[in-house]
């Protein structure tokens, strides 16, 4: 008889995008983002970062002052788009923990993803929240806040033999 307590195709992409935020080094926000294909493929991840060459150390972290990290991170959406290294979005699903900024709506558009699955809607009431949602609808991206049967999943790295 197989097992019942399986998690669903969206609480794995998601967990997935839950897994690539471990990634950020961001003191504040750790967010990620898994891209499927229409056949439940991962085509690409990312998570909030620098970019390539450009050390966590030597940028700021900072969300306020004179210095902020703002100018220079790369949000986990843009990074998983271009991670995916010029392969076909078509048609593609994104898993998102954090609805995403209108910059990065105008990369979802424009790569020619079609549905963002999300789990926090933190920022619903903000100038570019509300941009991001109007733009996406007049695209035809759908956009969906992600309601799981499960809160948590745990995940253990204890080797079979030791169990």
């Amino acid at each position: 008889m197989k097992r019942t307590d399986y998690i669903s195709w969206d609480e794995y992409f998601m967990g997935i995008a839950m897994l690539a935020a471990k990634r950020s080094k961001d003191p504040n926000t750790q967010v990620g983002a898994c891209i499927v294909s229409q056949d439940n493929i991962i085509i690409s991840t990312g998570y909030n970062g620098m970019p390539k060459g450009c050390s966590d150390d030597e940028f700021p972290w900072d969300r306020e002052g004179e210095q902020t990290k703002y100018p220079y991170v790369v949000h986990a959406e843009l990074n998983a788009i271009l991670n995916a290294n010029g392969r076909d979005l078509r048609g593609s699903r994104i898993y998102v923990a954090l609805f995403p900024c209108n910059e990065c709506a105008k990369a979802i558009i424009q790569s020619g993803v079609k549905e963002v699955l999300y789990l926090s809607d933190k920022y619903k009431d903000t100038m570019g929240n509300l941009a991001s949602k109007r733009m996406l609808s007049a695209a035809g991206v759908k956009f969906t806040q992600l309601k799981t049967s499960v809160d948590t999943i745990t995940l253990d790295f204890i080797p079979e033999e030791n169990r």
